[in-house]
Order: structure tokens, then sequence, then C-alpha cells
């Protein structure tokens, strides 16, 4: 018996009726089965190993260009979605492959500069999601136009990871609500650090429900999405922690999110994509090669799918290379 058949076969003694099955999942395109890993386990190297992935290290998550070492950025969020969404995973005895497959692929269509990026291609072209980019990255840009020919299951978990749609296995699920754990309470780590709020600033039901450390916030919503949703067919959180977290988010969009101290340099960001942007689709033949025929001749889309997938470091050096003079004595 292979490797991964014993895997696949152990998936059924040990994970809940309700968990997604490796050995049930479909890819688009058939392929020859690996020996040792599981379609998820598959799916989570590919991912892992990917280009896409590797540029988050230098995409923001929530400040652009940070003083200081120890703030986010898009990959160690996703490392830290994937980690409280396993532990989540682990108490309801689902699929941990795919739960980790999902969390590690679900920002990989952010633009540069975080969500006022997503905002300023939103406003270009009318129309722009990055859960449908990141999709579109795994399944048509990526591996030189050829994708990664991922399982419908974890495509689906990163599609509906944000937004009103509900994946459709337990795992996907997971994912979506362990995404706003995980932002948040990282997110409201990095704000003091950043001196933006006070740990006693936070709102009293914030406080009472969830706690005052990223640590507790974290521990109370995990150990209350296992216990909610413990046999169900659905995950949840309990009302009482969904309104906590509720009230800590509109707190987190007020203080930190949308605060006036982050708004010079969203400012800034904003307007390097929307320059590259004009510049791209005046100018196509500064893309790279492929770009145009991967988007099928359609140059708006071949201008969205490449600044999409800029880092905010290359965004920056690529404007300065066509905006800013050369200091010829310096």
């Amino acid at each position: 018996m292979l490797i991964r058949e014993r895997t696949e076969r152990e998936e059924y003694e040990r994970l809940s009726p309700l968990a997604a099955k490796s050995a049930e999942a479909r890819r688009l395109k058939e392929e020859q089965e690996c020996t040792i890993r599981t379609k998820f386990q598959r799916d989570r190297d590919r991912i892992l190993h990917s280009k896409p992935f590797r540029r988050l290290k230098h995409k923001t998550q929530v400040y652009i260009a940070p003083i200081g070492d120890h703030f986010r950025t898009r990959m160690t969020h996703s490392l830290e979605v994937a980690q409280i969404c396993r532990t989540i995973g682990r108490g309801l005895r689902l699929n941990e492959d795919l739960i980790e497959a999902i969390a590690l692929g679900h920002d990989v269509g952010h633009t540069p500069f975080g969500h006022v990026g997503e905002e300023a291609l939103a406003s270009l072209v009318g129309h722009f999601e990055h859960n449908e980019q990141s999709v579109r990255i795994f399944s048509v840009l990526t591996n030189n136009g050829q994708g990664l020919n991922l399982t419908q299951e974890v495509l689906d978990g990163i599609l509906h990871h944000t937004g009103d749609g509900i994946p459709r296995t337990l795992e996907g699920q997971i994912v979506k609500i362990g995404d706003r754990i995980a932002y948040l309470c990282h997110d409201y780590d990095d704000a003091i650090r950043a001196g933006l709020i006070k740990p006693e600033e936070i709102p009293a039901p914030v406080r009472e429900v969830l706690g005052c450390t990223t640590s507790q916030m974290i521990t109370t919503m995990v150990v209350d999405m296992i216990e909610t949703s413990k046999d169900q067919d659905r995950i949840a959180l309990s009302l009482k922690v969904a309104e906590a977290m509720q009230v800590f988010r509109d707190f987190m969009f007020e203080r930190v999110y949308l605060s006036d101290a982050l708004k010079e340099e969203r400012r800034k960001g904003k307007l390097i994509v929307e320059i590259l942007f004009e510049h791209y689709m005046k100018y196509p033949e500064f893309l790279p090669e492929n770009y145009l025929e991967w988007a099928e001749g359609d140059r708006q889309r071949a201008v969205v799918d490449y600044i999409s997938g800029l880092t905010d470091n290359y965004a920056i050096t690529t404007f300065k290379r066509f905006f800013i003079p050369r200091d010829r004595f310096a």
C-alpha cells in the first residue's frame, strides 16, 4: 500500500464524518497522483513553493513600509491564519491539510499597499476583489500561465474566505472566520506597537468577553468556535462572542484601519497604483512577456494581473524608474 493510500484510509478512520476527505477531492484537470502526499498535502506544498506566496513577504498587511522589524506582512498573516485555523480544525477533527492549503493561499491576490491598492484598482476598472484574483493567480497566472491545478475544495475555500459566499467545506468555513480572528488580534497587537492605540482604550464589551491581550482574545475565540461548532454542519461563533468580535472590528476600523495617522501613506500607495495602471494601459509594451497572452489579449485584464501581483517594494521601484529623474551627480 502506498503512503498516500494509507493516509487517505486513516482520514476515514480518524476524522469526523463531516470532514473533507483527500481521496474524494477533485481537480479540474486529472493528473497522476503522488505516491506519498494526498491531494490536499500536494496543494499546500504547491502554494508554499509558489512565487506568489513568496511575494507576500513584501506586501502590506496594515502598515506601508513600517519602521521596525516586527510588524506583520501578508506572509506572516497567512502563516498565523494557518496556525489558528489548524488548531480549530484539530479540535473539530477536520482536515488540517485542506485548512492549511486554503489559509496559505487565501491572500496571494492582494495588491501592493494592502486594501488601498485593491480599492484603487476597483475604482479604475469597476470591479476587483483580491479573493477572486487569488483564484486567478493559482488557476492561470502561476507556473508560466499553466496554473497550479489546485483541487476545487482549496479554490472554493480561497474564493469564499471573504465576502458573502460560504465555503462548501467546513475547513473553508474555519478559514473564513479564522482569518478575521487573526487579522483583528494581530493588527491590534501591531497598532499598540505603533502607538496608535493603548490596551486600556479597547471597548468594554471586547475586554469583558474576549480579554485584553492578543493571546487571550485568540484563545477565547478559538475555544468558542470549537465548542459552538462541535458536531454541527456549519462553523460558527456563539452569539455573545460574535457580537464582541463585531464591536472589536468596528473599533479597529475607526482607530486603526481608517485612522488619520495612516491616511498619508495610504494616499501615496493609492496614487502609485493609479499612475502605474495608467502608464501600462498607455504603453502595454512595458508589460512583462506573456501577460497579454494570459489575458487573451485583454489589455486591462493584463495590466490588472501585473499590477496586483507587485510587491510594495517593487511597485515603488517601478514608479521611480518610470517617473523620477535620475540624479546624474549622485
